[in-house]
């Protein structure tokens, strides 16, 4: 007669089998270091794929432009005494391209002229995404350019040279449809 008590209900359903491969350091190690290695993989693909697609940068040499804070400061108190008056009209031409039409006044209201006035189309998040748009005087006052822009949401940036001196400046975000 056998003196051996019955397996409980759980243990008579496993997996076990005697004989089977232990799990030893070597196992353990190898299972760990692999494991590393894959995340390490995923976060080394995610990095590039953040950095490639953005620089996370909204100004071009953002430190340069830091040091320059206080003369920029002061070039748009000298824009406030000027008083200019500019006005912009953007038109989508069936081209599909954008054309760019600036009336620029001074504070008596005569019409600017003598200037090289620029215009960039600034992407909000994006320096690659950015378009120039050269403007040339068609009159007194008045400069007209095109340039090919997607729809959405855009920067306008007017600038106004003088003798390869910047006196104008303005930014306003706008809709380009």
């Amino acid at each position: 007669m056998s003196t051996r008590k019955p397996l409980p209900e759980a243990e008579r359903f496993s997996d076990y089998e005697a004989g089977g491969k232990p799990l030893n350091g070597w196992k353990v190690l190898a299972m760990i270091v692999g494991f590393f290695l894959c995340v390490g993989a995923v976060n080394g693909v995610m990095i590039y794929k953040a950095v490639k697609t953005f620089s996370g940068e909204v100004v071009a040499h953002p430190y340069e432009r830091g040091l320059a804070y206080n003369s920029d400061i002061a070039r748009a108190r000298e824009q406030a005494v000027r008083d200019w008056k500019v006005d912009a009209r953007l038109t989508r031409l069936p081209t599909g391209e954008t054309e760019i039409l600036v009336t620029a006044r001074d504070a008596d209201g005569l019409d600017i002229s003598g200037v090289q006035m620029n215009a960039v189309l600034v992407a909000p998040a994006d320096l690659s995404k950015d378009v120039q748009a050269p403007l040339a005087e068609t009159a007194p006052g008045r400069f007209a350019g095109k340039a090919k822009v997607p729809a959405g949401q855009r920067d306008l940036v007017l600038s106004a040279l003088r003798g390869g001196e910047e006196v104008f400046r303005s930014r306003n975000r706008i809709d380009v449809e």
